[in-house]
């Protein structure tokens, strides 16, 4: 490989990716083992507060291994709990050195693939990664720079994910279409309309190509926090009743199980203690006693890992269960498609309305697109599908690479920018 390497780093909510360029070239390397893809996860044993990640990390929380699972990283980015820390394991830890450990195990893998020390990268972000507030938006973007330069990167630029996933495609495209890449991914939904052509594919400048933005902070976490309140907490007491007023028992605890970024803060002695106020009191105590039993043996993210395995096999499949035998010995739920369609009903409706958006402010109607790219595990759920084929009836198709397409795009960008 030559000694002008460029690279692309797509920091992902639910799973990242890392490619290079060079000259002739554009790849991905592996960055988890053989591994091209590698989930935003990390834990920490209780023992030494040694980190592991990706699927290791998973695996070894989902054996129970004592410590602390964390997902979700880069929804906490412009957020007060950036600046804020956490708690891990009785050491508070800010975001910033998490997130850089994660990704300089990513760079320094990438490195020993290459041969070569990696100096140059575009990094992805999201249209928002805050919804309706300019300022934490920017203020995300400037915190994962700061990170990039921690890593030692001498360049750090940004490309909007959906724009990103376009140059991928783009090496494959014959004559020129207008496309819209729609960009699902585990924490954002974005949208890019742009015009692809090979002849333009190594310009450096896109900005009379890309005719409109548009993005939305809704994705697969959404959907499976929706999964979860609908069918896995009601399992937990969720909307059970308590006292002579028959009051619903609190939601909040539901809510924030439901959701990967949050579930962490719920593994405390007053949360605990709040929830076993309620057992004396509540209509169903077996069902609400296993709320206890999660908080107190901190299984949540056992809980959503069963969430998301059940979204998963829905993608395939009319009917999927998954058991819950961590918390009772023969507790399991089944749930069908078409409930899980109306669970995400509300949030899909909201991303289609982020895509006519898109079309909206390019002022070009749905017929007018060519090509739609689909990139982001979130695109595999049926009902994505069929509201978006709906949506470009007369429309292209192309879903390659769907974890890695922004990746690859982001080190296409990277080696126009700074070769």
């Amino acid at each position: 490989m030559t000694t002008s390497v460029f690279c692309g780093i797509d920091f992902g909510t639910s799973n990242s990716s890392l490619a290079v360029a060079d000259q002739d070239n554009v790849f991905l390397v592996p960055v988890e083992n053989d591994n091209i893809t590698i989930p935003s996860a990390m834990f920490f044993a209780r023992k030494d507060n040694q980190a592991f990640f990706g699927r290791e990390a998973t695996e070894r929380f989902l054996a129970r291994q004592p410590g602390r699972l964390m997902r979700s990283l880069k929804r906490v980015l412009g957020t007060p709990a950036m600046r804020q820390g956490t708690m891990v394991n009785g050491e508070l830890m800010k975001f910033d050195q998490i997130i850089a450990a994660f990704l300089d195990q990513m760079k320094r893998k990438a490195e020993a693939d290459c041969g070569t020390e990696l100096r140059h990268v575009v990094m992805g972000r999201p249209v928002h990664f805050v919804d309706n507030d300019p300022a934490a938006d920017q203020r995300a973007e400037n915190e994962l720079k700061a990170v990039g330069m921690h890593l030692g990167f001498e360049h750090v630029g940004f490309q909007f994910e959906p724009i990103a996933a376009a140059f991928a495609h783009e090496a494959r495209v014959t004559g020129e279409k207008l496309a819209i890449v729609v960009d699902l991914g585990g924490g954002t939904s974005d949208f890019t309309i742009i015009r692809l052509s090979r002849e333009n594919a190594r310009r450096h400048d896109r900005s009379s190509d890309i005719l409109a933005n548009t993005g939305v902070r809704l994705g697969g976490n959404d959907f499976d926090k929706d999964l979860s309140l609908a069918e896995m907490m009601p399992q937990l007491g969720f909307r059970s009743t308590y006292g002579a007023k028959n009051l619903e028992v609190p939601s909040y605890h539901y809510f924030d199980l439901s959701e990967w970024s949050k579930v962490n803060f719920l593994y405390t002695n007053r949360t605990i203690f709040q929830a076993k106020q309620l057992l004396r009191e509540t209509h169903d105590p077996v069902r609400y006693g296993r709320l206890i039993s999660v908080l107190e043996q901190e299984t949540g993210h056992a809980v959503l890992a069963q969430t998301e395995k059940i979204k998963i096999g829905l993608a395939n499949s009319e009917n999927y269960g998954a058991a819950l035998d961590f918390i009772d010995q023969d507790l399991r739920v089944e749930v069908a498609r078409e409930d899980f369609n109306a669970a995400i009903t509300t949030k899909t409706q909201r991303i289609l309305q982020a895509a006519r958006e898109c079309l909206q402010a390019a002022g070009i109607a749905p017929e007018a697109i060519g090509l739609v790219i689909m990139t982001g595990g979130s695109t595999e759920i049926p009902l994505i599908q069929e509201q978006f084929r709906l949506l470009f009836p007369s429309a292209e198709w192309s879903e390659e690479n769907k974890l890695s397409s922004v990746g690859l795009g982001l080190a296409y960008d990277a080696r126009n920018r700074f070769s």
